[in-house]
């Protein structure tokens, strides 16, 4: 099998062209395999496999320096640079990362997992090479779906501006997580949709050649003007007025194709852009026939494209877009907003419902939260669903455009907490650091599916900004715990207990209810209290509970989250403060499944109860010394 015997870039750079598809061939069956039995992005790789061959064959990617957008599309690069013997680890606790990983490989120059951070980075190397009188290349590599985000705007103008020898690879395959939105999305599937350069130019060249005597000398002068006749059949204005040179569009499954056109940009003594098509999933077809659903894809069986384990609840994206439905029914003013999330947010079902009141802007979480701003101004009750770890870019726009002006724009933060596989760049654990600082915001986190229903009928009453954070992994105590009216700055005490009392929040309510059965087993009476409205505090019960040794529990940094709100607020009333905060330290986590990390933290329900037991022991011990 020739994939196993490459160590390196170097191995395929003289495989002949049959050689090369058979690897491309090999290559996608390991993607599929792989990812089938792990999760992680599919359809991305599998339609950048030609592409990534094609550049680790031109450019020497020890030396030059390659920066992938996000990172979805960078599993084919790791089985090319030393890692396919540790690609059966991809996404699992102390294996290769789904995203580049700079500790993992020299090849890996940059680590992404956000969109549209790419050709500003590339332009950091670009200019650390100038200034250090280095000669190498520097690519970026940006799918269409990313450069719906401002970031990308501003890197490409500045590069232009500048000159900068940097070459911009625009991977368009007409799909982001959710469809592409946007005016350059537009102008992309125009370009791809026209008659293309390359085909005009066959025909252009054939046409010509049969118009007697003029008819050679016409088209040798049109080769020499290979510029005018491609700007008659490709806009690429767009790019040319940015100050960047454009090359395409390319067939991106042509792999000879795309090592001439690498080539000539290579040489290119400026900023290019080679733009090249690609069909996501190409090559399982399944993927190819669900791009979307194999984005970012749990395990699954191979022969069908069905989940190899399905949740018995619904997500709390899906609950969550059910109750807004219902709540627009009710009110006309109700509107929803995401950013590129339609479906992983649940919001795609709203959409369908209310097409007119649903806004997806693509990946741009800061305009997104701008202009829900502007929609509460003009009388509007939006809605803004993000995942936690995205939300992390409108920090100014919640603060300066929604908080300053008290608007009555609801945030629905998803994959709030350890998301697991997707690592560090997905985490969703800075989102209360973010907004519990923030004047005047209502900052809520829901124990089950119940109470986030409840919590989402109640926002139709609130006057202010809101945010409402929820985990990946859904649950449902109600059966144990019926949900009782839900009311901001009020807390719920689950169980009763005198030794001591946990006070949790979110997904760890569940948890907590866990240690309280296990601490039960040894004698010990532990109160467990539901702090689901995390701002306000309710601030009466915590008095109240001060007077027994206190521990707090939270899916989130310990800096600056829920503890550091409860710490805060007993220092100032010169109580007690918690024995023990549960949560996470100060540390970047990285991928694995959520048990594994969880028990990593130490935050596994008989981790936290032995910690408990002891602290309390050793309390009974001093008080009896």
């Amino acid at each position: 099998m020739l994939l196993e015997n490459v160590r390196s870039p170097e191995d395929i750079r003289n495989l002949s062209s049959e050689e090369l598809d058979d690897l491309a061939r090999q290559i996608r069956e390991t993607l599929v395999t792989t990812v089938s039995r792990r999760g992680g992005h599919l359809a991305s790789n599998l339609g950048v496999v030609e592409l990534t061959l094609a550049l680790h064959r031109v450019f020497d990617l020890s030396r030059d320096q390659l920066v992938f957008d996000v990172g979805h599309q960078s599993y084919v690069h790791k089985l090319l640079t030393g890692r396919y013997w540790r690609f059966q680890s991809l996404r699992t606790f102390g294996g290769i990362s789904g995203f580049p990983k700079r500790s993992e490989s020299p090849y890996d120059v940059f680590e992404t997992g956000h969109a549209s951070t790419a050709i500003s980075a590339a332009l950091g190397l670009a200019r650390a090479r100038d200034l250090q009188g280095g000669n190498h290349s520097v690519l970026a590599l940006v799918g269409d779906g990313a450069m719906t985000g401002g970031l990308c705007y501003e890197a490409l103008n500045d590069a232009g501006s500048a000159g900068a020898r940097m070459i911009v690879i625009l991977n368009d395959n007409e799909m982001s997580i959710s469809q592409n939105v946007g005016a350059l999305s537009a102008h992309l599937t125009d370009i791809r949709v026209s008659k293309g350069w390359n085909s005009t130019k066959r025909r252009v060249k054939s046409g010509l050649q049969r118009v007697p005597v003029v008819g050679k000398p016409l088209y040798r002068f049109i080769h020499l003007s290979k510029s005018f006749i491609k700007s008659l059949v490709v806009d690429e204005g767009f790019f040319s007025a940015l100050g960047f040179h454009y090359f395409g569009p390319i067939d991106g499954h042509n792999r000879e194709r795309l090592e001439r056109t690498l080539r000539l940009a290579r040489d290119f003594d400026g900023p290019a852009v080679i733009h090249v098509l690609t069909k996501k999933g190409y090559g399982y077809d399944k993927a190819e026939e669900q791009p979307e659903r194999f984005h970012g894809t749990p395990p699954f069986y191979v022969e069908t494209g069905d989940p190899r384990e399905a949740s018995s609840l619904p997500a709390y994206g899906r609950v969550m877009a059910e109750e807004l439905a219902a709540l627009a029914e009710k009110d006309s003013r109700v509107t929803a907003v995401t950013a590129a999330m339609a479906q992983g947010t649940g919001l795609d079902a709203f959409g369908e419902k209310y097409p007119q009141r649903f806004f997806d802007v693509g990946i741009a979480e800061e305009h997104a939260v701008t202009m829900a701003a502007g929609m509460a101004a003009g009388g509007l009750r939006p809605y803004v669903a993000i995942y936690a770890t995205f939300f992390q870019r409108a920090c100014d726009q919640l603060i300066h455009d929604v908080a300053m002006q008290r608007l009555p724009v609801t945030f629905l933060l998803d994959r709030a907490g350890l998301v697991g596989e997707d690592g560090a760049t997905h985490h969703g654990v800075f989102d209360l650091a973010q907004t519990l600082p923030v004047p005047g915001l209502t900052v809520l986190a829901p124990r089950d599916l119940n109470e986030l229903r409840q919590m989402m009928r109640w926002t139709t009453r609130s006057e202010g900004p809101v945010v409402i954070r929820y985990g990946r992994r859904s649950c449902d105590m109600g059966e144990r715990f019926p949900c009782k009216r839900f009311e901001p700055g009020r807390w719920e005490v689950l169980l009763p207990g005198a030794d001591c009392c946990l006070l949790a929040v979110g997904s760890m309510v569940r948890e907590a209810v866990a240690v309280h059965d296990l601490l039960a087993e040894e004698g010990v009476a532990a109160a467990v209290v539901n702090c689901s409205s995390l701002k306000p505090m309710d601030e009466g019960l915590l008095r109240a509970f001060a007077d027994r040794p206190l521990f707090t529990m939270e899916e989130h940094m310990l800096t600056g989250g829920f503890s550091s709100a409860v710490n805060g607020f007993l220092v100032a009333e010169e109580l007690p403060t918690p024995r023990i905060s549960f949560g996470l330290p100060d540390t970047f986590v990285q991928h694995g499944s959520r048990g594994r990390l969880l028990r990593f933290l130490g935050l596994m329900p008989e981790q936290m109860a032995r910690r408990i037991s002891a602290v309390l022991n050793q309390n009974s011990e001093e008080s009896h010394a």
